[in-house]
């Protein structure tokens, strides 16, 4: 691109990019809460922005990035807040979302993230030059869509994601709001004293989950599922027994104690994050502050690299530690705990955010190692709160989860704002000019994700079979067991050992040049999932797979990812729109249901496996 200067942040790219922000955020806090995955919305958000800022006559390719710059902020803070702040619920601390808390969580979270990786653009993405696959992916679509090119792409682009999200969002509404079909498909056989269960899901969007983030994690994450629900079910039922239907039993023995192996996985995933990010760590913070030297020599810094000086960066992190302070005094009641809970959230918030945005640069921010961080940090918190408050403490968990909350919408923000600066950097965009419009949408998601919270639990209730909120069962379980003493430890330890494993293959794997490399954080997600998400997820990445052994093309590639974009957006967006009559009329049987149709939903989620399928595939004609 050229040094041209184009109109960047202009009123109807602010305005756009707000409303994009607002609803990606709901979509993907129901993904989230449904699947237990999220992914960047980056690459749909710049669709959407080019087909409609194209009704304009003075548009640019900058202010397309502008508006997928601040929409994929507000879907991103959505994964901090999901895989967390629902488990106050869960822990009864809070009898119902309590919006104003939520907002607060999610907007000192955001910025924080936000803040924490403006050092880090300069060492990761001009340096170190990580790869940002869906940053690059992002700067092709506007690129080609760009109104100086004369190409038609956006139009095309949002053809496939109206399409696909009508199919998406009917599906949706015939199995969740009509009942017309069941939400998956199960089975369990118990040989020889042991159960051997499988299942999978009928939602496109966990087929487009598994499309996005391709083949090799698709594999991983499946790979978890069958340590779950092919070796250690199996094991454990034979060794202790079962009562009842296999497939009762099955996920019982998986909900009480099986799960918890993904803990241990993830929590040891985390930690060698972390080790791996040391150096480029120190690299980020030496090349940000040679930066600020350079411009007090009186140096001259192009545009294309101004980033927000690092000492207004230091000045609002300050300040932001005195609503972090009182956020934590209002649960813990002691000033010198909440100061402690403070910076240990401002060291692990950093961390973090720095081992999500190196994650993002080299697997995509859609695979970002949130969970993993999250949970080690809530482990972490939790110990030391027992420590400082003793087993008979009733805010500890609550206390625990709000530090572990603040610091996953810090690191989910850290690895999607890399993405996007990365996409930036392609285009010729500011920096600067980026950094606000993420601070930007951040604010505009966390306004209303605490009411999307509500409507969704008054409607399906969180952590109910309907949206089981995996993550955020997984925080309450590990900050409670810590403290009532119930956490199975064993399965933690095990959990560990697997995943030290994992990374001992993974090294290998490395050291002898393979392209299929074996990341913990992939298959502990796996290992935690139902086996009902984990199947979807791995038919959406062979089917990227089989694609490409089929002579997919670079367009039809772009197609089958658009297309999987509009799948999780209206089956996402239809979910919340469902559960807005009940919400509002306190009444969980307002949609009529129909009986006799449990056939179609299989029959049109082979469709939709097709349909992706085919997508790929270049026409002879």
């Amino acid at each position: 691109m050229s040094d041209k200067p184009l109109p960047e942040i202009t009123l109807k790219a602010f305005i756009l990019g707000i409303l994009l922000s607002v609803i990606l955020a709901g979509a993907n806090a129901y993904l989230g809460l449904f699947a237990g995955m999220t992914v960047s919305a980056s690459i749909p958000a710049a669709v959407i922005s080019m087909g409609v800022l194209r009704l304009f006559r003075n548009s640019n390719i900058l202010e397309n990035n502008i508006v997928q710059t601040a929409a994929s902020a507000g879907e991103s803070l959505a994964a901090g807040v999901i895989f967390t702040i629902p488990a106050l619920v869960l822990l009864d601390y809070w009898t119902e979302f309590n919006y104003w808390e939520v907002a607060k969580i999610a907007s000192i979270g955001g910025l924080i993230g936000v803040l924490f990786t403006i050092p880090l653009r300069r060492a990761l993405i001009v340096e170190a030059q990580l790869r940002y696959p869906e940053g690059i992916a992002t700067a092709a679509i506007l690129k080609a869509g760009d109104r100086s090119n004369d190409s038609d792409e956006s139009a095309g682009g949002v053809k496939y994601i109206a399409l696909a999200g009508l199919a998406g969002g009917v599906m949706k509404l015939c199995q969740q709001g009509f009942a017309l079909w069941h939400s998956g498909i199960e089975a369990a056989r118990a040989v020889g004293g042991a159960i051997f269960g499988i299942g999978t899901g009928l939602s496109p969007a966990l087929v487009a989950v598994g499309y996005i983030v391709g083949r090799d994690i698709a594999i991983l994450v499946f790979a978890g599922g069958l340590i779950s629900w092919a070796v250690a079910i199996p094991i454990y039922s034979a060794l202790y027994g079962f009562e009842g239907d296999p497939m009762d039993a099955a996920w019982n023995i998986w909900n009480n104690d099986i799960r918890y192996l993904g803990v241990g996985a993830m929590v040891v995933g985390g930690i060698w994050s972390l080790i791996k990010l040391f150096k480029p760590l120190v690299a980020g913070i030496q090349a940000s502050l040679n930066a600020m030297r350079h411009t007090s020599a009186g140096g001259v810094i192009p545009r294309k690299e101004k980033d927000i000086p690092i000492l207004y960066v230091g000045i609002a992190l300050i300040a932001l530690l005195i609503p972090l302070f009182f956020l934590y005094l209002n649960v813990i009641h002691s000033v010198g705990i909440a100061i402690i809970l403070s910076l240990v959230m401002m060291i692990f918030g950093f961390f973090f955010s720095a081992v999500a945005a190196y994650m993002a640069g080299v697997v995509g921010s859609s695979n970002n190692p949130i969970s993993g961080v999250t949970i080690a940090t809530i482990l972490f918190s939790s110990l030391l709160l027992l420590v400082l408050l003793g087993t008979g403490s009733e805010e500890g968990a609550a206390a625990a989860i709000i530090v572990g909350a603040v610091v996953c919408s810090a690191a989910a923000i850290g690895g999607d704002n890399l993405q996007d600066l990365k996409t930036g950097h392609i285009v010729g965009a500011t920096p600067w000019k980026q950094q606000v419009m993420q601070a930007v949408g951040t604010l505009s998601a966390a306004v209303v994700l605490g009411l999307v919270l509500d409507i969704l639990h008054t409607a399906y209730v969180i952590g109910s079979p309907t949206l089981s909120a995996p993550q955020a069962t997984l925080m309450k379980s590990v900050a409670e067991g810590v403290f009532n003493g119930a956490l199975p430890w064993g399965m933690v330890f095990f959990g560990g050992l697997i995943g030290v494993l994992l990374i001992i293959i993974d090294l290998r794997q490395e050291k002898i040049g393979s392209d299929f490399r074996v990341p913990v954080l992939a298959v502990a997600v796996g290992i935690y999932l139902p086996i009902e998400l984990s199947v979807p997820i791995f038919i959406g990445g062979m089917i990227a797979h089989f694609g490409k052994k089929a002579g997919s093309t670079g367009s039809t590639e772009k197609h089958g990812l658009l297309l999987a974009s509009g799948f999780i957006t209206g089956e996402a967006i239809m979910g919340i729109l469902v559960a807005v009559p009940i919400f509002i009329s306190q009444n969980k049987d307002w949609w009529p249901t129909f009986e006799g149709f449990t056939w179609m939903g299989p029959v049109l989620f082979l469709g939709v496996i097709y349909w992706l399928y085919r997508t790929l595939i270049p026409r002879s004609d």
